[in-house]
This record gives C-alpha cells, sequence and structure tokens, in this order.
C-alpha cells in the first residue's frame, strides 16, 4: 500500500488533504479512487486511510481511528559527514533513512574536497529532503530523516553538546592494539537516547580534527580492521546499531 506523508495535520474529523506532487502522483500515476486506501503518515504515526473525495489537484482522505504499529528505532541515530565528492551523500541518505537513520549533517572537513556556496547548497539539500522522503515512503517510516544544511567544524562541535552520547569514527583507532570496537561502546546506549556520530570524507579526519573531538567528549570508535569508504562506513554503523537494538 502506497505511503505518503501529510504536510498539514489531519483534522478533528480525522480527515486531510493531499495535494502537491503526492496529489498527482495518487490521481496520475497510481490512477486511485474514492474507497482506495493508502496509509498516510502525520505527526510521527501512521494511519490506514480511505480516499472520500476526489479533487482537481488531489485527493480528500478519512484515516482510521488507530495507528498502525511503529517501527522506527529506539535510538534517534544522527550521521555527521565531511561533505565528500560527486552523489555519495545521495546514496547515505537514501539507504541510512532504510536502515533508520534519525538525521544527517554534512560538515566542512579539512580534508573536504568539494565545496558548497549558499547557492548550491540549498539545492543539494532540497534535492537531498527529496530523497530522504522518498525511502521513507519506500521502507515504511513513520518520520522522514532531518537533512541539515552544511555546518563548519565549529558549528558541529557546538552542536553535538544536543546529543546524549557523541561518538567517532576513527580509522587509527582500528590500527591501534586495543580498539574500541562498536559492540563495546553500543553498551552504554539506551533507548530513547540521542547519539551523533562523526564520519570523515575521503582521506578520513585530520589528526586535529580528531584530536579536538576527543577534547570535546566524542568517543573513538572502530568499525573493523578494514579501511570502509566514506559511503559504507555511515551503513556499517547503522546496521551494527540495528542488529544490537532491533
Amino acid at each position: 500500500m502506497q505511503r505518503y506523508f501529510l504536510e498539514k495535520p489531519f483534522n478533528e474529523e480525522g480527515k486531510a488533504t493531499i495535494a502537491g506532487d503526492d496529489g498527482k502522483h495518487i490521481t496520475r500515476v497510481m490512477r486511485m479512487t474514492v474507497d482506495d486506501e493508502v496509509i498516510v503518515v502525520s505527526n510521527g504515526e501512521a494511519f490506514t486511510s480511505a480516499i472520500t473525495e476526489m479533487l482537481s489537484d488531489g485527493v480528500v482522505i478519512q484515516r482510521d481511528e488507530s495507528p498502525l504499529p511503529a517501527n522506527e528505532m529506539s535510538i534517534r541515530v544522527t550521521i555527521a559527514c565531511g561533505l565528500p565528492k560527486g552523489d555519495k551523500l545521495d546514496l547515505i541518505v537514501q539507504k541510512g533513512t532504510e536502515l533508520g537513520m534519525a538525521g544527517i549533517i554534512p560538515f566542512e572537513a579539512e580534508r573536504s574536497i568539494v565545496k558548497w556556496d549558499e547557492k548550491k547548497g540549498v539545492k543539494k539539500v532540497e534535492r537531498l529532503r527529496k530523497i530522504a522522503k522518498e525511502a521513507a515512503e519506500q521502507c515504511h517510516r513513520t518520520i522522514i530523516p532531518e537533512v541539515e544544511f552544511p555546518l563548519s567544524f565549529k558549528q558541529l562541535m557546538e552542536k553535538s553538546t544536543y546529543y546524549d552520547v557523541i561518538l567517532v569514527a576513527d580509522e587509527e583507532d582500528a590500527k591501534s592494539g586495543e580498539p574500541h570496537r562498536i559492540a563495546d561502546r553500543l553498551k552504554t546506549v539506551y533507548p530513547k537516547q540521542k547519539v551523533l556520530v562523526v564520519f570523515g570524507p575521503e582521506g578520513g579526519l585530520s589528526r586535529n580534527e580528531a584530536e579536538i573531538l576527543c577534547t570535546g567528549g566524542f568517543l573513538p570508535m572502530a568499525l573493523g580492521p578494514r579501511i570502509l569508504r566514506t559511503e559504507t562506513a555511515p551503513l556499517y554503523l547503522l546496521s551494527a546499531m540495528s542488529y544490537e537494538f532491533e
């Protein structure tokens, strides 16, 4: 059954309107009509809803009384990625959404080759938010992961104070004689906590950045004995967290 996220919540009678691109998708692509059903998400809850009226630019729906079971990860995981080249962020956002991440923060790392100006950044973020929305619909999420505008490294450090647990994937930690394994780090993470995990761009984090992060309270973490690509590492972590908590 098709899933859509409402821009405006249901009214007191349990009715809502789906218009815009989603409305066109329902009427022109799916060719639905009155009494057909869709799954609609509002304020973090999903409801089976029936189409009650066809509009010129969308449909009116009536929801069921009881929401569907929730399927979100019990841990709210935000991924912070050093700006990578090409379309790697597209992949991280799409697959990260499928694996349960709560949000993603691109940041300007010392080794980031790519630089976003304001105009380019707005278009990139709009594209990434669309990818997150479509992926959330496809995998039946009840939230769309938040995609933030790129931060400076200093801004990322400031933002880290809002999280309960802050981790950094450090390849140098993996090479040490006593690496900090994911399994060990996750022993100190509990349901409903907000977790921020930092990953470097191609070439990884600089030693200066790694030292600042650790001095600022980030716990270093190894992702195994192999060096993972910048687009692989966040998905590796999310998969491990899903295994641990789901």
